[in-house]
């Protein structure tokens, strides 16, 4: 015979006497397809990992984790980064939660033409939108990370030709009053790199790329410490997270900085 839902027991719902409330729970690493528009206005079909979470009381046993995924799924294909935050708010009501959190990343690609050959090609950038609800206010942050060169100022210096260099990662978090492209992060991120990458290259370009580079060098710190300075410049940020890691070339760890603001608190 088949069963009416509301003859079974609601476990997670029922009392828990530990007394011991859970910051956070929820589903991780969930897929689903999300379309991203880029600054062209084009949009990206592509596929995000999603991580969601909510605040659980001492008072309840457990949250419907069946929610997370009927959220996900009654968006079908239309998730995007305007209704990232009407997820948020959905959530929140749909498991009675005061306080909730969505992790949505996703790759991003940004045609790029290369400096002397004029080539195309597809550069991915790794792509993060960081969302939290507390009582009903919204946060949202756009993190990205963006490969790119450096080159050590104290090798070139002391050394009587050539100067070694490593593959970077940059990465921004920011946090914006108003609407922030993706693309703007990774404009400043690149353009305070020794050089930015391409994913082709004839050798013409190799040839400006690695001179770039050598005209152009940057410490970790350096790294770090320039693109803050754009941030900075930049109003619509009020809060930024910059860090930067070299995987040396010569050596077998890796060197990292990090500069971090929030320009509300520091008026």
């Amino acid at each position: 015979m088949p069963t009416s839902s509301k003859s079974i027991a609601d476990v997670q719902a029922s009392q828990d006497t530990r007394n011991i409330a859970i910051d956070k729970v929820g589903i991780k690493d969930i897929r689903h397809p999300v379309r991203i528009l880029d600054r062209a206005g084009n949009e990206q079909h592509t596929v995000a990992t999603f991580n969601m979470y909510v605040e659980l009381p001492h008072h309840f046993k457990g949250t419907h984790m069946s929610r997370f995924v009927d959220i996900l799924n009654s968006h079908e294909r239309e998730i995007s980064i305007d209704s990232f935050k009407d997820m948020l708010s959905e959530m929140s009501d749909r498991l009675e939660a005061r306080t909730g959190y969505i992790e949505m990343n996703f790759p991003f690609f940004i045609n790029k033409i290369a400096p002397a050959s004029g080539v195309k090609s597809l550069m991915d950038y790794d792509v993060t939108l960081i969302g939290k609800i507390s009582n009903g206010r919204l946060c949202t942050q756009t993190r990205v990370v963006v490969a790119a060169t450096s080159l050590c100022p104290c090798s070139k210096k002391i050394s009587a030709y050539g100067a070694h260099n490593q593959r970077s990662h940059i990465t921004i978090t920011a946090k914006a009053k108003q609407s922030l492209w993706i693309e703007e992060l990774i404009d400043i991120a690149e353009s305070e790199a020794s050089s930015e990458l391409y994913s082709l290259l004839k050798r013409t370009d190799e040839k400006v790329v690695t001179e770039r580079a050598f005209d152009n060098p940057k410490f970790v710190e350096d790294l770090v410490r320039d693109v803050a300075a754009r941030l900075n410049e930049m109003d619509k940020i009020v809060a930024y997270t910059v860090e930067a890691e070299n995987f040396e070339s010569i050596h077998n760890h890796s060197a990292y900085a990090l500069v971090e603001r929030d320009k509300e608190l520091n008026a």
